[in-house]
């Protein structure tokens, strides 16, 4: 059997097990050190930050500054200022990582793959051709190419992006 080491795992696990713990986005959001929750951008209405537990390399989570579990909860003001993060989060990522698609998405509830139910947030996540092979099918295991921390600092060099309108 070969093994694959993820070490970044256990600290995903371990969190996990705990329950009942803050929810991240929040405690993103009022952090006084960005880099630590990987925060790229933060407003009065939005933030837009790497997932630590990403799906594929550059996968950003889009959320409303305020801690509501569904769309039917957010005011008109906050609906535009989540998409328009969502727009830019795009811009960003089209300029730095170069994908050639994209998939984005809101899992609303538990049964609808929600790991943070009560905190909605939209997943924007790049792909290219090809970043599929046969580890998720045979090993329901994903390889990921690039470290967290350097793609992080890749797209805080061009978070400028983030504050214009495009």
């Amino acid at each position: 059997m070969k093994i694959l080491w993820a070490p970044w795992r256990m600290k995903y696990i371990e969190e996990a097990q705990k329950g009942g713990s803050e929810c991240f986005i929040c405690k993103a959001y009022r952090s006084e050190s960005p880099e630590e929750s990987l925060v790229l951008y933060r407003d009065e209405n939005v933030i837009i930050l790497m997932n630590k537990y990403p799906y594929n390399t550059g996968h950003l989570l889009v959320a409303p500054r305020r801690h509501v579990p569904s769309y039917e909860e957010l005011t008109e003001e906050e609906l535009c200022a989540l998409n328009m993060a969502v727009k830019k989060s795009l811009r960003l990522l089209r300029e730095v990582l170069k994908p050639d698609g994209f998939n984005i998405g809101v899992n609303l509830g538990r049964v609808a793959g929600a790991g943070l139910e009560d905190h909605l947030h939209i997943h924007v996540v790049p792909r290219w051709n090809g970043d599929t092979n046969f580890m998720p099918v045979i090993a329901e295991t994903k390889v990921l190419p690039e470290a967290l921390e350097d793609t992080y600092k890749k797209l805080l060099k061009k978070a400028s992006l983030l504050r214009e309108n495009p």
